[in-house]
């Protein structure tokens, strides 16, 4: 339940803290006190757009929290898939909306998105006003509450999965008969771009190897007469070659270290220096003499060379990459040659697709139909409670096409006068008929499901008297098993609350303030005097009041 809305900027509002107990709460004041704020700001908990022109005048920003106690376990599921845990089961929903237009949300303390706030609170609150009575006289809505109170989830969820299945075959079938023309351009081009890569013969790491044998022959002429230079001075002519030299080297120092034998490491290094010197030289030989380029060689390269990167720029930036957009086309290729047989196949599946979808279907509206009708008794007799005793309502069912909802499209038809044939609520309802309707089906709904607040924003709208009376006793009855909050203009409704809160407005500076209250006895009697007589009540009002409240 709703325990506490706190409102702190919002139009007139400058700060107002709203206690609400479990119960059969109640709003009044004079018009234009700020009995729609209230709304509005519960809208804004709701994930509803709120404008920043609603924010006071001076103030940078407005901000609203609602406190939330004992919620339905469903509430507290859908609460944890977001990632929200409470620990004494209490939840706290704050907004803040800048003058700047933006909106930061937050649940426990934790950030949260507006749209977790709109799918996590419609399983908290349940708002009936002006805006829900003109949805309810378009036939769209209809179907909503006779699901409401149908108890067929698992023929929904059949059906909603069935559907999805249907869908998914349904456009396959469009794409592949939509375009034909395409499908063959597409064939011709897969043909061209896999013919390309399988006539290229092409080999992981092959471009390494080009590119490396490019390297080579571009330079052949410089790697030749290196070899050839580098041979020559090893080698000299006679004894005028690095070895040579080398050699007479070695031999002179080895004559010396007979004299001085430290020198004879060094010319056990100079020895070897020679000898491997002299095991180059025999390599350069063999290197120089199989070295050899040919210029068409270095064409048929650069040939190569030039093809792979082509493809590359084409289907992939390595050849990995070619070869594997190769196989995807060729198994797409496949797929668009096998078109006949994969859309006879593919009707298959869409036909008993379809037979299952309207199996489901025929299931789901069997249940609508017994709900409909077993819904427009209930509410047949929880008007004539509501002082419309001769209401007659006849829901009108049709069969269409296969949409996300089923196939059935529900209108509650209305005859509202003996007489009278069943027409649209919209040609016949007045605004207190409207009221005292939806009130009828919110009875009947909150009786499935497991939303613990009901507000209802002047449900006594076109009402007094009699009937007006028996709103309130649909609404304190409602309180037993919800908490309901009501604003209300009627002194009959009002005087049967558990909880009455005043509003009121005031003037400083200026400036308009809005004041919240809860009245207790003496103050109630005279909130309902005013109601009843005006801002000076008589004392024969005074006295209806508190005879009002004691007979509650």
């Amino acid at each position: 339940m709703l325990t506490n809305i706190y409102i702190e900027n919002v139009a007139v509002i400058e700060k107002a803290s709203i206690d609400l107990d479990n119960a059969f709460n109640i709003l009044t004041g004079e018009t234009g006190a700020g009995k729609s704020i209230i709304i509005d700001s519960i809208n804004a908990i709701m994930g509803q757009r709120m404008s920043k022109d609603l924010i006071r005048t001076g103030a940078k920003q407005a901000f609203i929290s609602a406190t939330f106690s004992d919620v339905s376990e469903y509430a507290e599921n859908k609460l944890s898939e977001f990632g929200y845990e409470s620990d004494d089961g209490s939840y706290i929903f704050q907004r803040t909306i800048t003058s700047a237009g933006k909106s930061t949300c937050k649940i426990n303390g934790r950030p949260a998105p507006l749209s977790v706030f709109k799918e996590v609170s419609i399983h908290l609150i349940n708002i009936y006003g002006q805006h829900e009575g003109y949805d309810f006289m378009t036939a769209d809505s209809h179907i909503k509450y006779i699901d409401a109170v149908g108890g067929y989830i698992e023929l929904i969820e059949d059906y909603k999965q069935k559907y999805a299945v249907y869908s998914e075959i349904k456009h396959k079938l469009s794409s592949m008969n939509d375009n034909i023309q395409e499908r063959e351009r597409k064939i011709d081009l897969l043909q061209y771009q896999i013919d390309e890569i399988d006539n290229a013969e092409l080999e992981v790491g092959e471009l390494e190897q080009l590119e490396s044998r490019r390297a080579i022959l571009n330079n052949g002429e410089r790697i030749k007469n290196g070899l050839a230079q580098s041979y020559e001075m090893l080698t000299g002519s006679e004894s005028d070659g690095i070895i040579s030299m080398l050699s007479e080297v070695s031999a002179s120092i080895s004559d010396l270290s007979e004299l001085l034998p430290d020198l004879e490491s060094i010319a056990e290094r100079i020895r070897s220096a020679y000898e491997e010197l002299n095991d180059c030289h025999y390599e350069l030989r063999n290197i120089y003499d199989d070295f050899d380029f040919d210029p068409e060689e270095i064409e048929q390269v650069e040939e190569r060379f030039n093809l792979i990167k082509t493809l590359s720029r084409k289907y992939g930036a390595t050849i990995e990459e070619i070869l594997e957009f190769c196989e995807r086309s060729r198994t797409e290729l496949e797929n668009l040659l096998a078109f006949d047989t994969n859309k006879e196949e593919l009707e298959k599946k869409f036909a008993k697709a379809e037979s299952e979808l309207k199996k489901s279907a025929d299931k789901l509206s069997e249940a609508r139909e017994k709900t409909a009708k077993e819904f427009s008794e209930s509410v047949m007799k929880e008007m004539k409670y509501l002082d419309m005793p001769n209401v007659v309502m006849t829901p009108n069912i049709t069969k269409g096409v296969f949409t996300e909802n089923g196939c059935d499209t529900i209108e509650l038809l209305i005859s509202a006068n003996p007489g009278e044939e069943p027409k649209p609520l919209s040609k016949i309802a007045s605004g207190g008929e409207l009221s005292r309707m939806m009130l009828a089906i919110k009875s009947i709904i909150a009786e499935k499901d497991e939303i613990d607040t009901l507000i209802f924003d002047e449900v006594d709208t076109g009402i007094s008297g009699s009937a007006a009376s028996k709103v309130g006793r649909k609404l304190l009855q409602l309180s037993k098993t919800h908490q309901v909050i009501c604003i209300t203009h009627q002194a009959q409704i009002a005087a049967l609350a558990d909880v009455h809160l005043y509003i009121s407005k005031s003037v400083s500076d200026g400036r308009t303030f809005t004041s919240i209250k809860k009245l207790d006895f003496e103050e109630r009697k005279r909130e309902l005097s005013r109601i009843i007589d005006g801002n000076n009540p008589s004392e024969l009002s005074l006295q209806h009041a508190e005879e009002m409240l004691k007979s509650k």
